[in-house]
């Protein structure tokens, strides 16, 4: 059974949610892979960081899979609906919070997967099984005018190395820092975004 859904995500109280979502999802297996969902995404932020970042695009690795809890379905359906495909579903209740810099990467991620398996055909070989699984829910690699419009997106680069840290945070045993690590940069950021909105 999946935690609630993240709903009514406001400046105010966008930190503490997604606090207690990584809190309820500790322990919850990630889609066949050998680490747990929240070691997943807290890997993909230690790799983002460890690579130099800045503070948006760490959030975006941080946060890459939240929209697995937002319109929740067994066995990753939602993966063929565009409307509640997981990418989309998180940039979509993240928009209103946080800035663009966190959000088009999350949005592009899933695109991005598919993009590197059309323009480096090896790419695909280093995906692990559920990541071949669920692209092909996804729409498969992309034919070369779907790879050429994902190159003219404004976040491609940015998407395409959150798609890697995704792929490389899936080590089992590898300590990272906890959610906790991230609260005071995601108040910040989401502060600033409700500033310039």
């Amino acid at each position: 059974m999946k935690p609630a859904l993240l709903s009514g995500l406001t400046p105010g109280n966008v930190v503490d949610k997604l606090d207690a979502l990584f809190a309820a999802i500790a322990g919850t297996s990630y889609l066949g892979e050998p680490i747990t969902i929240a070691e997943h995404m807290l890997q993909s932020a230690a790799c983002a960081k460890r690579d130099g970042a800045d503070d948006a695009l760490i959030a975006a690795a941080l946060l890459h899979d939240v929209g697995y809890y937002v319109d929740p379905a067994p066995d990753n359906e939602n993966e063929t609906d565009l409307r509640k495909r997981h990418d989309l579903a998180a940039a979509r209740i993240l928009a209103p919070v946080l800035p663009a810099g966190v959000t088009e990467p999350i949005r592009l991620h899933v695109d991005a997967k598919r993009y590197l398996c059309a323009v480096e055909p090896a790419y695909y070989d280093k995906l692990s099984d559920a990541s071949k699984h669920t692209m092909r829910l996804q729409g498969g690699v992309m034919d070369g005018d779907q790879a050429e419009a994902f190159a003219g997106e404004p976040y491609c680069e940015d998407a395409v190395r959150l798609r890697r840290w995704d792929d490389e945070g899936k080590a089992p045993d590898t300590v990272v820092p906890g959610f906790q690590a991230y609260r005071v940069m995601l108040a910040t950021l989401s502060r600033g975004h409700a500033a310039s909105a």
